[in-house]
């Protein structure tokens, strides 16, 4: 072959208007053959993570980027070698050597998954690498993630920095070491923990690495710390300070680079908070039958394997105050200065996950049943757990439901998602004293709180809203009447 037959794959855009994108993980190294629809690495944009498949065959000559750099779209990640010029018609590039990624062969191919790619984008600027972190000693470094876990609430430590790369070395005797088996959800979570995936052992199927797996790892790693003091033989001299204190004063401070989700989060929020004037509004309810009701849906076979719990009835709730109230289902459009009334629900639902948070909606959700609607409820948190939430998944909501319950919260004052004109707030449900038939009772109690844009939505549309929300949570039967 020729160097005229050497294709170089661009940063595509992933999704609508992106600049960049951080290559999370390689899947090939030069040298392996791909082909046309393969998927040769996974990239994190704003929105999400994604795969990106190879439109061509041929044989990888170079890997351009390494893992963890940002990259920009337009920019060539991969070079190809393909044959006789059939590929499509990217830029070609002289075969210069290139560096290589780190030198270890992917184990798991991803398959049965189509791949979300929406169209390719062209950029001029330049691409960063993620800044690199001082060496420290291994103590020291154990006791930064813990304490960044713990200070952060979701176990998520900052990333470890990335392998460097280097030119590819000439191959030695020794036959390399088989490469661990993990998805790329549990080796960003190893990676952020500081866990190295060879010292962990797998319990999954065919030897898979799984997220506890990986927990446990970390909490044996740790015990050891915590046992040291007790092991210490008594003595007159004053005692040591324990490993843990002094290993987090060797560490004053931990920077965490703002990108990706993160990054557009931050950027969502505070457009959203200083654009769109908010008004919140509270409820506390007795949800005691709602729960009930749960219970019984839990054992009806037409719910038989679906996940069934308070959010699903809230949401339903809310759809249903929607329908009974459609002018709180609009968007500001700033620019032709109108009210866009939507006669349809996209219903958000915010997500915690290790890359940030994110708002995934249920496309027409207003026209679901509520099987239909605790599947896409499954469906959706299942998605986002794994880290598979594409980019159209989070685009056009209309509406949005963030269950702060979950953390024990009793409840918030949430910012509106940028383009919706309300989102409702969920507290945790407790077991309180209510007055209920004239005597106080122990019942399940929760707070509702609702955000809206006070441009579109005024206090008496936002409180029937409120109140419809709470009456259905109060007395579940209203489900049939008013739906």
């Amino acid at each position: 072959m020729t160097n005229a037959s050497v294709r170089e794959f661009k940063m595509p855009d992933v999704g609508e208007g992106l600049t960049e994108a951080e290559i999370l993980k390689w899947y090939v190294q030069p040298g392996d053959t791909v082909t046309d629809g393969q998927v040769v690495c996974e990239v994190e944009t704003a929105k999400a993570a994604v795969e990106l498949p190879i439109p061509y065959d041929g044989v990888v000559r170079a890997l351009h980027f390494p893992e963890g750099t940002t990259v920009d779209v337009g920019t060539s990640i991969i070079a190809v070698e393909v044959a006789g010029g059939a590929a499509p018609a990217q830029e070609e590039a002289p075969a210069a050597p290139a560096p290589a990624a780190e030198p270890e062969q992917s184990a798991e191919q991803p398959a049965a998954r189509q791949p979300v790619l929406v169209g390719y984008g062209v950029a001029t600027s330049s691409t960063r690498r993620r800044p690199r972190k001082q060496a420290q000693d291994p103590a020291a470094q154990q006791a930064a993630s813990a304490v960044q876990s713990e200070l952060n609430g979701h176990g998520a430590a900052p990333p470890a920095p990335a392998a460097p790369v280097a030119p590819a070395a000439p191959a030695s005797s020794a036959a390399p070491a088989q490469r661990p088996l993990a998805k790329p959800p549990v080796r960003k979570l190893a990676k952020d923990l500081g866990v190295d995936l060879a010292t962990v052992t797998p319990t999954g199927p065919d030897g898979v690495i799984t997220r506890d797996d990986v927990h446990a790892a970390v909490a044996a790693s740790q015990a050891p710390q915590q046992a040291a003091p007790a092991a210490q033989p008594a003595a007159p001299a004053a005692p040591a300070p324990s490993a843990a204190p002094a290993a987090y004063d060797s560490v004053r401070e931990t920077r965490i680079p703002v990108k990706g989700v993160r990054k557009a989060t931050a950027a969502a929020m505070v457009g959203s908070a200083f654009t769109a004037p908010h008004v919140t509004e509270f409820v506390t309810v007795d949800v005691t039958r709602t729960m009930k009701l749960v219970e019984e849906l839990k054992q009806d076979k037409e719910f038989a394997g679906l996940r069934v719990n308070p959010l699903l009835l809230i949401a339903k709730a809310l759809l249903v105050a929607i329908r009974r109230n459609p002018d709180i289902n609009a968007s500001w459009d700033e620019a032709a200065q109108e009210i866009v009334v939507k006669h349809y629900v996209n219903l958000g639902i915010a997500a915690a996950t290790p890359r940030g948070l994110i708002v995934p909606n249920i496309k027409d959700a207003h026209a679901k049943t509520l099987p239909e609607l605790a599947a896409s409820l499954g469906e959706l948190v299942s998605t986002a757990r794994e880290g598979r939430t594409s980019p159209s998944a989070m685009q056009g909501g209309t509406v949005t439901i963030t269950n702060v319950g979950v953390f024990g919260v009793d409840t918030g004052t949430p910012i509106l998602n940028p383009g919706e004109s309300a989102i409702l707030a969920v507290g945790a449900i407790k077991l309180q004293p209510w007055v209920h038939k004239g005597k106080v009772k122990p019942r399940q109690v929760t707070t509702l709180a609702l955000s809206f844009d006070h441009r579109l939505v005024d206090g008496e549309l936002g409180s029937k809203v409120l109140a419809d929300v709470a009456a259905v949570l109060e007395q579940p039967k209203r489900l049939i009447t008013w739906a």
